[in-house]
């Protein structure tokens, strides 16, 4: 594997870290009394103003007005649809429900990146999504204790289902976008526009919300969630997107539940045992097998090679 490679698989992996870390800690912040439309908008304007910041010590682009306007709709895409449907649908559904449909972005990906680049859906891209998928779901559902809690609702599962959709087409219609600009370029703009776009249905929040009352240790939760859960783990994501295919980078959506899993049993808020060793041994597996998967680039090197 070239250097190139290993540097984008190992920053999707500390970006699923990071997001799996993400979720217990916004849940507390949320616990404490944040809101869940209120934290989502305090990720894009922190975003934001780190992007910005950041891009003052980055190599200086300019970018034209087209671009400039395909950012707006990859913001839309990536970060306000995404996020704010899958802030919707987890107030509306459990937490297991809305886990288990994180498991369909890949699948979803594969799709469209079958559709829109071309990319050949291989047995060996479609076993290690298999695998990954019941991996994550059997890591989900061995957590009886989340399941006992309450149920699903339609709604909420279905706002869920498009945050998915959001982001996989973003990963797959975005990609050569994404390839003319550095990170911070790319990312102080599309952040810039999700915090536009998004206050209006977080105003309310922002005025209503007694922000003296809450003690250090929540605005510690809500700093880890916008500089580790969201601006570090974006540039991290957007250097692997470069590189890699859009089906490889989703994959690592899979190992979220286990770094989520594992931060529940160092706090003592869970146990593990050999289904949860069996499930993650089933979703590494899985991103392995669709990262040796051929890519459609690949395939026509091959062809071209025999009819030489």
């Amino acid at each position: 594997m070239e250097g190139k490679n290993v540097r984008a698989h190992v920053a999707l992996l500390g970006a699923a870290a990071m997001w799996g870390l993400m979720s217990p800690m916004g849940k507390a912040a949320m616990d404490a009394g944040i809101t869940g439309l209120l934290l989502a908008n305090m990720r894009m304007i922190g975003a934001a103003a780190c992007f910005w910041v950041a891009s003052l010590f980055a190599p200086k682009e300019k970018v034209s007005p087209h671009d400039l306007m395909m950012l707006f709709f990859a913001s839309l895409l990536g970060i306000v649809c995404n996020q704010g449907c899958f802030t919707f649908g987890l107030s509306l559904t459990s937490p297991v429900d809305a886990s288990i449909v994180t498991t369909t972005m890949p699948i979803v990906t594969m799709i469209l990146a079958a559709l829109f680049l071309k990319e050949p859906v291989t047995p060996m891209k479609v076993s290690g999504i298999f695998l990954g998928s019941i991996g994550a779901l059997m890591l989900i559902l061995s957590n009886h204790g989340s399941v006992s809690q309450g149920g699903g609702s339609i709604l909420g599962d279905a706002l869920c289902i498009t945050a998915q959709i959001s982001f996989a087409c973003y990963l797959t219609i975005f990609k050569k976008l994404i390839s003319r600009y550095n990170v911070f370029t790319l990312m102080k703009w599309m952040f810039t526009y999700a915090a536009i776009c998004f206050i209006p249905f977080s105003y309310r929040d922002f005025s209503a919300m007694d922000f003296m009352s809450f003690l250090p240790v929540v605005w510690w939760q809500v700093g880890y969630v916008v500089f580790f859960g969201t601006f570090i783990a974006y540039i991290l994501m957007l250097v692997g997107q470069k590189t890699l295919r859009p089906t490889v980078v989703s994959m690592y959506n899979y190992v979220q539940p286990v770094v989520g899993t594992s931060v529940s049993i160092l706090w003592g808020m869970g146990t593990f045992g050999w289904i949860k060793s069996l499930a993650a041994i089933l979703i590494f597996v899985g991103v392995y097998v669709v990262t040796q998967s051929k890519s459609r680039a690949q395939m026509l090197a091959e062809q071209n090679q025999k009819e030489e």
